[in-house]
């Protein structure tokens, strides 16, 4: 399978604690200006105020509000790979079922509380609006990073496959849940859960 292309890198990468510390306040401003007022609306000025640094804090690192949504959708998948990670070292059997409820459980925790999520998610829908299929790859290919030694099975392309296909399945049919209702309509994340474990059982078991 083709190599997937990592998001927009940042201009300058934090060295120092304290830049390292006002890096995290301009996404975590940016984060909540999104839920806010939206993408149109966003401005790395208005990041700035509400960071509370320089507008020159925010140049630093980003040339423009989409790379510094970029970046925000890079943390979420950070934060996510961290999620799923500490949930299957409390899941006890080891299987891809209980690493499946891991995946899709805590995609849809963030989904409905970390701020500017609903927007950016991982980058599918940067400019608002569009879906693109870039960072389902990198959502694949963590996965089969996370979850290749954690199932005892190589992350070779057929592996990465199964989990190109179950995260685009699992983001098209959340995506429906979630314009259906504002936090999920539950019966439509069932039928997902069970079309991909009635797709993984075939391949994976």
């Amino acid at each position: 399978m083709r190599t997937v292309s990592h998001a927009t890198p940042l201009r300058r990468a934090p060295v120092q604690r304290r830049s390292a510390e006002r890096l995290t306040r301009i996404l975590d401003a940016c984060a909540d200006l999104l839920d806010e007022v939206g993408y149109d609306a966003l401005s790395t000025r208005a990041v700035a105020l509400r960071a509370d640094v320089p507008i020159g804090s925010v140049y630093r690192f980003f040339g423009n509000k989409r790379q510094m949504a970029d970046a925000l959708a890079q943390r979420n998948l950070e934060r996510y790979a961290e999620r799923v990670t500490e949930r299957l070292t409390e899941t006890e059997d080891g299987g891809w079922r209980g690493a499946l409820d891991a995946v899709l459980d805590e995609y849809l925790a963030m989904k409905r509380t970390a701020p500017g999520f609903s927007l950016i998610d991982f980058g599918n829908q940067i400019p608002v609006g569009d879906r693109h299929a870039v960072p389902n790859h990198r959502v694949a290919e963590r996965l089969t990073e996370l979850l290749s030694g954690y199932l005892g099975r190589r992350p070779d392309d057929d592996l990465r496959r199964v989990f190109l296909v179950a995260v685009e399945t699992a983001d098209t049919l959340v995506q429906l849940a979630f314009r259906v209702a504002p936090d999920g309509d539950e019966k439509i994340i069932e039928e997902a859960r069970e079309l991909l474990r009635a797709y993984l059982g075939r391949v994976l078991d």
